[in-house]
């Protein structure tokens, strides 16, 4: 299976996303493990990136698009794969489509995890890290901080519902409750069974 997994910063995705590929037996890729991937091996895709990043700019869509391709054409994609931050945009997800169908490749379902605006400011402003002994909350977990991610969430990312909607390949899950409970409704989306196995037929 080819899937996409959408949803906003607090909404769980690295973890669905690990729990879910293990089900699936396909690699969870993410946008972070690529670019890191890139930048350590130094390729020229790497290179490139790293020169935006280093001068405090977003790396251009054409090298993480790139850098994406390559990975979805490496063996282990070949059976499927799920996409874990990718595509960000609606630009983003149109050149992923065209490159996955070079691939002759196309996506089998986008899931987007939704939760509550409120509950998320919860979750992550909830988060705190020890520093020299003392509990203290990351200055990205501020709820001002967590509401300016999530409106930048909404302006760049959020269409991409509307978008996988249109070619009807859209699936909401509800993201509150526990991870078991969150894993099985995206598995019943996918339309496989919960202990993961295909169905027969």
């Amino acid at each position: 299976m080819r899937v996409v997994l959408l949803g906003p910063p607090g909404a769980g995705k690295g973890t669905q996303a690990q729990v879910i590929a293990g089900r699936l037996v396909v690699p969870a890729i993410s946008t972070g493990d690529i670019f890191r991937t890139n930048v350590s091996g130094q390729t020229e895709l790497g290179k490139e990136a790293k020169a935006y990043m280093d001068a405090g700019d977003l790396v251009p869509d054409e090298i993480t698009v790139a850098m994406v391709r390559d990975r979805l054409a490496e063996p282990d994609a070949k059976v499927g794969f799920l996409l874990d931050g990718f595509p960000r945009t609606i630009a983003q997800a149109d050149q992923l489509r065209s490159s996955l169908a070079d691939l002759g490749q196309g996506l089998d379902r986008v899931l987007e995890l939704v939760v509550d605006e409120e509950e998320l400011v919860r979750r992550l402003s909830g988060r705190r890290m020890v520093v020299d002994g003392q509990e203290v909350q990351r200055e990205d977990d501020k709820p001002e901080t967590v509401r300016r991610r999530l409106e930048v969430y909404r302006e760049q990312t959020a269409p991409l519902s509307g978008f996988y909607q249109a070619q009807g390949l859209l699936s909401q899950i509800d993201a509150i409750g526990s991870v078991e409970e969150v894993t099985a409704r995206a598995m019943k989306a996918l339309g496989k069974p919960e202990h993961g196995q295909p169905d027969a037929g």
